[in-house]
């Protein structure tokens, strides 16, 4: 097994604050995790995974709510698994839907730009052929 890793180091390898690793705790969106003697936290390799999970969910549009109550179904154990099932579903169709309108959006955005790339080849086609911007030579 891995060794336990701290609060720092957890942030650190995460790019997840230690402020937003607290209130993630404090939201229910992570499960308590261990603690030294003295009372600082260490993080299993289990609770790295959960919190790549949380940070996938969030990613992706999941609400902090929305989080929080599928946290709570794992927090329930097994007896949740297909109501978990159906709250990722769900998410996975508002996460399709979204790809779907980005890739409507951007396939415009890439029209528009198409349209800008014809129109300089046009105006620079023009220049060349047009005798008024083209001075004689002596």
């Amino acid at each position: 097994m891995s060794k336990p890793l701290t609060i720092g180091q957890v942030a650190a390898s995460s790019g997840v604050s230690t402020h937003t690793l607290r209130y993630y705790e404090q939201a229910g969106l992570l499960r308590p995790v261990g603690r030294t003697d003295a009372g600082h936290r260490l993080y299993s390799p289990a609770d790295l995974d959960w919190l790549q999970f949380v940070m996938r969910l969030k990613a992706t549009g999941m609400p902090i709510a929305g989080m929080q109550a599928f946290a709570a179904l794992r927090a329930e154990g097994e007896a949740t698994f297909g109501a978990r099932q159906a709250m990722l579903i769900e998410h996975r169709d508002a996460v399709l839907a979204r790809i779907a309108e980005l890739q409507t959006n951007l396939a415009a955005i890439t029209d528009k730009i198409e349209h800008y790339e014809a129109a300089e080849r046009e105006i620079a086609s023009t220049r060349h052929t047009d005798n008024s911007f083209v001075k004689d030579s002596p």
